[in-house]
């Protein structure tokens, strides 16, 4: 891209001060993850429709799917199409699970509002440097900059850990003082993608090590922190999957009373992507096999859209309490 494009002129907002709100409210601003226009519309409609703060997500993989040209007039529609609902939310474009510095600069440059650059998997000097090198840069443009200390377990997209590292404690206060981040995603128990435990028959869900963030909220008092790989795995969606020719046996996620425990504390974004992808093709499934003669996508993916936006309603309300905080 030839020119630097700013979020500000696309009506974009950074993260800092709807962080500082949530902190001190006691809530978390929804993150959700899209990949195309059903999905964008999704998460507009039901932000504007509970009056919800949120952060569009994409990732390296997304936004090579979507077109990053493509995606910066998304982002101005889903502005404009929050205002003509009546809904001044505020909107965040946010890029997840950045690998490199060359890719959170194009990001920046291309109007996203905000960047994760995730050195979790470097030695900490690395991860220090990396993100250090992409605050100075970013802040230029006063845009935020999420960090992240620890190793999530999982896959998504292109982001692959066979087993979680929780994050150290100890290293957290050192790390934001070193790198300047605005924000901090630690791993206490999340992972990415659909199958975040192995359960044997009869086991329930680890809970969530609740006593390391509380650690970390020590060493950072009032400091935005961020959970990664959050979705609920929503059971009924992974049943409609599986009954109509899916294959997701072992599916499952993290519940969501832990998440509003999470929600409450310091913790003040919750990336949600999963259960997402989970209801638009539980529903697309479900519509086609009860009418295998259709093949109107507008039908079909309208069903889930209409499913999608449900979903949301339901986190933005119970789960992460972020609904009427626009």
């Amino acid at each position: 891209m030839s020119e630097t494009v700013s979020y500000k002129d696309l009506g974009l907002v950074n993260s800092r001060e709807i962080f500082r709100k949530a902190v001190v409210g006691g809530y978390a601003i929804p993150a959700y993850n899209f990949n195309n226009l059903e999905q964008l519309q999704a998460i507009i409609t039901a932000c504007a429709e509970t009056r919800s703060p949120v952060i569009l997500q994409i990732s390296k993989g997304a936004r090579s799917y979507a077109n990053e040209t493509m995606l910066r007039y998304m982002a101005t529609g889903a502005v404009q199409m929050a205002k003509e609902m009546g809904a001044d939310i505020p909107i965040v474009l946010h890029l997840d699970h950045g690998d490199s510095f060359e890719l959170c600069k194009s990001c920046i440059e291309s109007g996203f509002s905000s960047v994760m650059i995730d050195g979790s998997h470097l030695p900490y000097d690395e991860n220090v440097a990396l993100t250090r090198k992409v605050v100075e840069y970013a802040h230029q443009y006063d845009v935020t900059v999420e960090g992240e200390l620890g190793v999530l377990a999982g896959i998504e997209d292109d982001v692959v850990a066979e087993k979680s590292t929780y994050t150290q404690p100890d290293e957290v206060e050192d790390f934001v003082k070193k790198t300047g981040v605005d924000s901090l995603a630690i791993s206490i128990g999340t992972s990415h993608g659909a199958y975040k435990f192995k359960l044997k028959e009869g086991e329930s869900v680890p809970p969530l090590r609740f006593d390391i963030l509380e650690e970390c909220e020590k060493r950072i008092p009032g400091f935005p922190i961020v959970l990664h790989g959050a979705s609920s795995v929503v059971q009924a969606y992974v049943a409609l999957i599986n009954q109509y020719g899916g294959k997701m046996d072992g599916a499952v996620g993290v519940p969501e009373d832990q998440l509003r425990r999470a929600a409450a504390s310091s913790v003040c974004k919750i990336n949600i992507d999963s259960d997402g992808r989970l209801a638009v093709t539980a529903k697309i499934r479900e519509y086609l096999a009860n009418d295998p003669g259709e093949f109107d996508p507008r039908k079909y993916l309208g069903a889930a859209r209409k499913e999608l936006i449900s979903l949301i309603k339901h986190k933005n309300v119970a789960v992460l309490g972020s609904a009427g905080k626009a």
